[in-house]
This record gives structure tokens, sequence and C-alpha cells, in this order.
């Protein structure tokens, strides 16, 4: 009944405020009416016994006088002073019959109660019942003083209590939930704050903390958030300087291994070009036949050659510090327009300068465009790949931000590019490579146009530099 999914706590609260209160007004009504029934049963029982002993001491004075002429009963004397709007005084014989009754009349200035609550009442309280007292004379019982009220007045006089009662919870019910709405909104203003401290750290803003509050309960809540924002900035910045060293270790690996490839691999792969030509030359004196032979041991070797520059291309690419990152890049656009001969087309634009990017920042970038425009173009089935590269200088002299893009035609939600996306390095490579730079990544995919995976790495400002605008 209460569990309102999404509801506002201020006016869930409120709401059970006011269930209460009217169940302590209907509690208190409750408790007038009773009391009233009490009061009145009372007063009934007081006149029935002022009544009996009257009529004793009328018949004892006609006894005493010897006066048979005097009249009994007389109850003209107690009703005129305990009469009361419904009230019923009559004297019972012992036989049943009614010798003498007085009754006052109702209120007609008196609204009449609905059925509903008349039909209660009488079943709660039972208003028309009788008080009966017996009259005794010389220890005989020569007749009963019967009280009672009309139910109809009595009924009629608890609705208009009720009704009295109702129009105060009328008039103080939505004051008080009014002042509870207020004092709960006050008290919960906080949550606001709460709620935008969590808004930013779930956004990456981990310098967001929160002031002491009045309440115990939310002070206690804004200690908590602040040490454990404390502890995420902590472990984000000892996971970040761990991914650094563990990307710093994986190119050293790449590196290392190119050149056992180079000096290993390579090497034996010139000396069999070398054999081939040698066992060609002698084929062509002794043995023309091999020479189809050798010939073809010398193109896969060839063959082999360039797919093993190829491999080491990838592993150690350009000295990005040498070359600077723009000309790295368009080195490798240029490639991929090399090697794929159309299909896709690879497109570069800068906007910027890029002479005075950290060493670090150059190699990640590069980086993750490799990545990027190999998923772009092995596993997206993309026909055009875009690259742009920005550098967006800060407003007021603070850091400048690089903002890469790429975006391909490829097919939407391709199943074999969203595994080669979390294969290998990935998506989540990128992601590493960006976090420990302290940037963005966003990846969009499913697009009626393609995908699009736009990267921003925030630079610290550097010399200024004539800024290039190419596109190839």
């Amino acid at each position: 009944m209460w569990n309102w999914s999404g509801s506002d706590l201020k006016l869930r609260l409120t709401l059970r405020v006011a269930a209460v209160s009217m169940l302590c007004f209907a509690a208190i009504s409750g408790y007038f009416l009773i009391e009233a029934d009490r009061a009145v049963h009372a007063r009934i029982d007081a006149v029935a016994d002022v009544a009996a002993r009257t009529l004793e001491l009328q018949q004892s004075k006609i006894q005493w006088l010897n006066n048979a002429r005097s009249e009994f009963p007389d109850l003209e004397g107690v009703a005129a002073s305990v009469m009361a709007p419904g009230l019923c005084l009559a004297f019972r014989s012992t036989g049943g019959e009614i010798s003498q009754r007085f009754c006052g009349g109702a209120q007609t200035d008196t609204a009449a109660p609905p059925q509903a609550f008349a039909a209660l009442y009488r079943r709660l309280f039972d208003p028309g019942r009788e008080t009966v007292r017996p009259v005794v004379s010389r220890g005989q019982a020569i007749g009963e003083a019967v009280v009672w009220v009309d139910p109809a007045v009595l009924t009629a006089e608890a609705w208009h209590d009720a009704g009295r009662l109702m129009a105060v919870l009328m008039m103080t019910l939505p004051l008080l939930c009014g002042l509870v709405y207020a004092a709960l909104a006050r008290a919960l203003r906080p949550t606001r704050q709460i709620r935008d401290g969590l808004e930013r750290i779930a956004a990456g803003d981990l310098a967001a903390r929160l002031p002491p509050f009045d309440l115990a309960e939310l002070s206690a809540i804004g200690d908590v958030f602040n040490q454990l924002a404390e502890r995420l900035a902590t472990a984000l910045s000892d996971r970040n300087a761990l991914t650094q060293k563990l990307i710093l270790v994986q190119d050293e690996e790449r590196a290392h291994l190119a050149r056992e490839l180079h000096d290993e691999f390579g090497q034996s792969l010139a000396a069999i070009r070398a054999l081939a030509a040698s066992a060609r030359l002698t084929a062509a004196q002794d043995c023309p036949p091999l020479l189809a032979e050798c010939d073809g041991i010398a193109r896969t070797a060839t063959d082999m050659m360039e797919t093993l520059r190829g491999t080491l291309f990838r592993l150690r690419p350009p000295d990005v510090d040498e070359l600077g990152l723009a000309a790295s890049l368009e080195g490798l656009i240029a490639g991929w327009n090399g090697r794929s001969r159309g299909q896709p087309r690879f497109e570069i634009a800068l906007s910027g300068s890029f002479e005075h990017i950290p060493s670090s920042v150059s190699a990640n970038l590069y980086r993750i465009v490799q990545e990027a425009l190999t998923n772009a173009a092995k596993h997206a089935g993309a026909t055009r790949v875009m690259l742009r590269l920005q550098m967006r200088e800060a407003a007021s002299g603070g850091d400048s931000d690089i903002v890469l893009t790429i975006d391909d035609d490829g097919r939407p939600g391709d199943p074999e590019g969203d595994r080669q996306v979390k294969s290998g390095m990935g998506l989540l490579g990128m992601r590493e490579r960006v976090a420990a730079l302290g940037g963005r990544l966003s990846f969009k995919s499913g697009r009626p146009d393609g995908s699009s995976l736009r990267v921003t790495v925030p630079v610290a400002a550097g010399a200024d530099a004539a800024p290039v605008e190419r596109a190839a």
C-alpha cells in the first residue's frame, strides 16, 4: 500500500502523517462519543433515582395523611426540574401499564444525521434503552419509575458533535499536511546535494565532495561519500599509473619482438632468397627444369618478406617523436590506402598544431588510431573511413584538448565487428589508453550510417605554433 515506486519521499511521508492524523481524529471522535453516551446514561440514572424517591415520598405522604384523594403518581414536579429535549419520564405499574408520562420535544434546528451514521450509532450504543427504578411502599413494589431518551434525539446530538470534530479535522488536516511537507522539504534539502554529488561522481568528477549537514544521519552519509570518493580517486590514480606501466611494457615487448623477427626471421628469409637465386643460377646451367621451383621459392620468400614488413610496421610503428603525430598518421593512412587499393578508402583531416604534444600522448593516440582503423577496415565492411584530428585551444589559458574522431560507414550492428572490438586490444584497450591520459572515449555503433569513435585528450599548454589545415 505504501510502496509507491518512484514517488516523492516528502509526499509519501506527508500522506502517512495525514493517515495517522485521521486515525487519531477517528479515535478522539470515538472517545468523545463514548463519553457523551456515558454522560447521558448517568444523567438518566440520576433522573430515575430522583423520580423513584419522589414517588415513594408521595406514597408515604398519602398513607400518613390517609388521603386517598391525593393524586398518585405525580411526576410533574420532577419533570419540570429535569426535563430536557428528548427525555421521557414515566411511571409503570406492576401490571405493566403506564400511568403517567412526560416527554420533552426534540430540537427543531438539529440536522438529521445520515442513515449510515444513525444505523452505526444505534448498533454501537443502543441509545433507546430504558433506565428502570422500582417504587417501593411498605416493603412492596408498587411500580417502576422509567426514564429514557428518544433515540433520534441522541443520534442527532451525536452527529452534531461528530460534525464539529469533522469540521475541525477538515480545517486542521490540510494545514498540518502543509506544515509537515514544508518541514520535510527543509529537512531533506541536503539530499539534492547528495544526488548532485553522486551524479558528478558518475560523470567522472572524482573531486566532488559533500559539505557537512545539520542532520546527523545525512552527515554520516556525507562522510562515507567523501571517503569513498577519495578512495575511488586514489584507486583510479593507481590504476592509471599501472595501466601506463603495462602499456609501456607492452610497447617494449612489441619492440623487442619486432627486433627479434627482423634479426632472426628476416635474416633467414633473406638467406632463403639468396640461396634461391644461387640455385637458379646453377639450375640454369645444369638442370633447366628446376628453374620454376627456384623462382617459386624466391617468390614465396619475397611474399613472406612483405608480410614480415607489415607485421614489423604494426609492432614497431615509425618513430612518432621524430616524425610527429601528424606526419605519422598521414603515413599510416597512406599505408592503409596502398594496401586496401581503395576498398575501403581512408581519409584524414588535420586541424591545428601538433608539434608540441608530449610523446606519451602522441604514441598512445597513434596506437588508438591504428587499432580503430584495423577494426573499421577488417571487421565493419566499411567503404569509407574518415579520420579527423583537431587541436582545440583552451578559452582561458588552461590546457588544450586533442579531439580524435574516426567515422566509418560500416554495417550497423555487425556481429563480427562487435566481436573484434572486444577482442585483442579492441575497445577495452583503447579505453585503458585514454583513461591513462585522463581523457574521454565514446563509441557509437549501430547507427544508420555506420559507427563513430570519439576521443578527447587534455594536453598541457605549450609554446604557440602556427596552425595548419591539411586534408588527404
